[in-house]
């Protein structure tokens, strides 16, 4: 369980002060499905970034496992990120000179494991997400929906706790879209990983276990029904 207490956090904009977290408090159960929705500027974006270690709050915490994430130092926070953490990008971020099995594969090779669990795991995602035989492609050779696969594999092969997908389908059409969220509602299910999205898709939403609304920062909406979700 992750548990969020009155987050802050602050941005200079030239001389003006934007505050894109005012006192977020929030708790996210193991093996959740979680959508965070808002406009542009609401902080979602914000609150996912603190959430996986890449930026630190002005004030509040985060803790896991009696763990205070926002205390860690830098050293503390990449090592957190490398071994219970994985990234979906809505641009996906795939490594254009790799295959899609050495995109996945760079992960595992981050932690060190023998070459042999590493082609296991690897290719055993790529049967995952519905991507076997194709992982000798570059991702120039592959559609948008077969790219962000790759992506998904690349998070979940090393087995992390949780996946956090900033806007995952902004670039993909709305048919592409639905089968890779299918692919992690699936995968979510049978590993019970936690997967926490920053969204303002609709679809992202009806998909979710549960919805969090933000406005201005503050969350606003917060709820599993289907009148939240729209």
């Amino acid at each position: 369980m992750i548990t969020i207490h009155d987050i802050h956090k602050t941005y200079q904009s030239g001389d003006t002060a934007v505050h894109a977290l005012r006192g977020i408090d929030l708790t996210i159960a193991d093996g959740a499905f979680l959508a965070i929705a808002g406009p542009s500027g609401s902080g979602k974006s914000t609150l996912l970034n603190v959430l996986g270690c890449l930026d630190q709050p002005d004030s509040g915490s985060v803790t896991t496992d009696e763990v205070d994430l926002t205390g860690l130092d830098g050293r503390g926070r990449t090592e957190y990120r490398r071994h219970n953490l994985g990234f979906v990008f809505q641009n996906f971020n795939l490594i254009p000179v790799l295959t899609a099995y050495e995109n996945i594969a760079f992960s595992l090779d981050l932690l060190n494991l023998p070459e042999t669990e590493v082609r296991t795991r690897t290719m055993e995602m790529l049967r995952e997400v519905g991507l076997d035989g194709l992982g000798n492609r570059r991702p120039g050779q592959l559609s948008g929906g077969q790219q962000q696969r790759v992506a998904v594999a690349r998070a979940l092969v090393k087995d992390p706790r949780v996946v956090l997908a900033d806007e995952p389908t902004a670039n993909l059409d709305s048919d592409t879209g639905e089968a890779v969220l299918a692919t992690m509602r699936t995968l979510n299910k049978r590993h019970g990983t936690t997967f926490v999205f920053s969204t303002h898709d609709p679809m992202v939403m009806e998909h979710a276990d549960r919805c969090v609304r933000l406005h201005d920062g503050r969350i606003v909406e917060d709820g599993t029904d289907e009148e939240t979700r729209r």
